[in-house]
Order: C-alpha cells, then structure tokens, then sequence
C-alpha cells in the first residue's frame, strides 16, 4: 500500500509548473475568503486600510525581486531556470539571492500569496499560504534537491547545509 502511495505522490513530482501552482493556490484562498467571508479583517479606521495597502505593495514589490533576483543568477550561470527538468541543470548557484534562499523564486511566489492574503482580509485565506509552501517542499523542492545532490554531490550537499530552503 505504502508503495502504491509513494509513487501515486511520485507522480506529482515537477509535474505543474510552479507559476500554476500559485495560481491555484491564489484561487483556492479567493474560494476560502469567499467561503468564509463573515472572517474578513475589517476596520473604520481609514489608517489600518493605508497599512494594509502598503502590506500588500511590500509584499509584491519584496516577491518581485527575490523571483527576479533568481532567474537573473541562473541567466548569469547560464543553468536552466527550467523548474521541471532540475536533472538538466549545468550550474550550482550560490551566490545573489541564493546565499540568502535555496529558493527565491518560490519566496517570491510565496510572497506574491501573502500580498493576495493581505488584500482578500480573509484570515482562513492565509492557508493557502501555508498549502503552497507545503506542497512546494513536497512536490518541487525535494525532488529539485535530489536531483542537484546526484548532480553536484559534496557541493550541494555543503551548499544546503549553509543556505536555508525559503529564509
């Protein structure tokens, strides 16, 4: 049963590209804040409404430029930026944004989320946060991971133990 399990899960594995996942995710919390819309974070003091504006443009301006910041490092690698073929990577990036995070394109993604929770003001919307990085870690990051071990051996293996996967 175990096995059928694993590679029933197995088969996810860099399968939806992640741009696609968040979009999910992005419409799953939209479904939450509807669903459970008496929830919604509300208040008559016009300064809590600038703040939460200026939440959201923070977290979109932050996401932007951790994603940027990591396809312009593998560009200047020349390594693929490709996220569901990791085997065909031709470089080990550490340096940029990713002595910072293993992965700051997804941080970005992530961060994009937390600016899309900010603006729904749905409390049970901030799951879908949670949900994304869950089955990022799950389905696109370990199996990323394995293959760059096989790939780069000792040097990823160090490499993962001084950089975090997210911050």
């Amino acid at each position: 049963m175990q096995d059928l399990q694993r590679k029933l899960l197995g088969k996810l594995e860099n399968k939806i590209p992640p741009p696609i996942v968040t979009l999910i995710f992005a419409f799953f919390m939209w479904a939450i804040a509807l669903l459970a819309s008496n929830d919604k974070v509300t208040t008559s003091v016009p300064t809590l409404l600038d703040i939460k504006f200026i939440a959201i443009g923070l977290f979109l301006i932050l996401g932007m430029l951790s994603a940027i910041a990591g396809v312009i490092s593998f560009k200047r690698a020349k390594t693929t930026v490709n996220p569901l073929k990791p085997e065909t990577a031709s470089a080990l990036v550490a340096s940029g944004m990713y002595r910072l995070s293993r992965n700051p394109m997804y941080l970005g993604m992530t961060l994009a989320l937390c600016a899309w929770a900010c603006y729904l003001a749905s409390l049970w919307s901030m799951l879908g946060i949670v949900g994304f990085m869950l089955y990022m870690q799950r389905f696109q990051i370990q199996p990323e991971e394995r293959a760059l071990e096989a790939i780069f051996g000792q040097a990823f293996i160090d490499y993962k133990k001084r950089v975090r996967p997210w911050i």
